[in-house]
């Protein structure tokens, strides 16, 4: 928990800073339906078109955060309930990183921080070729969450290992990639590559405390990890979204 409290830790200083806290201000998070969320798109294979995942919409003074989550309700409260929420299941941490990011929107503190839709995901994953040769050469890359057009884009310059925790999804093949599993081959993966590109949802899933642990370079994508990459230093890809 040691992260979520410094996160915590982090938030909280913004918002008193900003004498928000004390104000009767409501967070309003609703579950966005596939078509809100990412629109009409040419690929099926994004893990909220099946259905496995929801994306959470937190409003904060006209400014919009999200988050990705399994997590099935909604919520009402202000922003010294979501401070206090101790964080330990999913729906709990989509509460608070979705507020965060609509927070953060809010205060000018972080950009892209709504899902990109249509054909904007296919041209964000024609940025991330050229976004890593530019900064890493011709690394061996390990995804830490299937992004299917990422992986495409990926796959087809550099070597790529993808992990995953949905079981539909480990042992089978995208763009020529076996899917890996996301707990027991996490650590070879890890070791094998040159950088891991991350998916924002670990910040959900509980999962990012063992992600922070390892030591080479981490890139997160998405929306999920807007407010946490800027309060945290993170390097994040996320060129399309809103």
């Amino acid at each position: 928990m040691d992260f979520y409290n410094d996160l915590k830790s982090k938030l909280k200083e913004i918002v008193d800073e900003n004498r928000l806290l004390n104000e009767n201000v409501e967070i309003k998070a609703c579950l966005l339906s596939p078509k809100d969320a990412i629109g009409a798109t040419k690929r099926k294979d994004y893990v909220i078109l099946k259905g496995k995942e929801k994306l959470m919409q937190a409003e904060f003074k006209g400014s919009y955060g999200q988050a990705f989550t399994d997590s099935l309700n909604d919520f009402h409260g202000s922003i010294e309930k979501i401070l206090e929420l101790p964080l330990k299941n999913n729906f709990e941490r989509a509460i608070f990183i979705s507020s965060l990011n609509a927070i953060m929107r809010y205060l000018g503190l972080a950009d892209h921080t709504v899902h990109c839709k249509n054909n904007d995901l296919e041209n964000c994953a024609q940025k991330i070729v050229p976004f890593i040769i530019e900064k890493y050469g011709q690394p061996r890359i390990c995804f830490v969450g299937l992004q299917p057009a990422l992986v495409e884009a990926c796959a087809s310059k550099f070597p790529v290992k993808v992990l995953d925790l949905d079981k539909d999804n480990i042992g089978k093949e995208k763009s020529g990639v076996l899917i890996l599993d996301g707990e027991k081959d996490y650590k070879d993966a890890i070791e094998w590559c040159d950088i891991a590109l991350v998916t924002g949802s670990v910040v959900v899933n509980g999962t990012i405390e063992n992600i922070l642990k390892v030591r080479k370079p981490l890139i997160f994508f998405g929306t999920t990890a807007a407010g946490a990459a800027k309060l945290m230093g993170w390097e994040r890809f996320c060129p399309c979204s809103y």
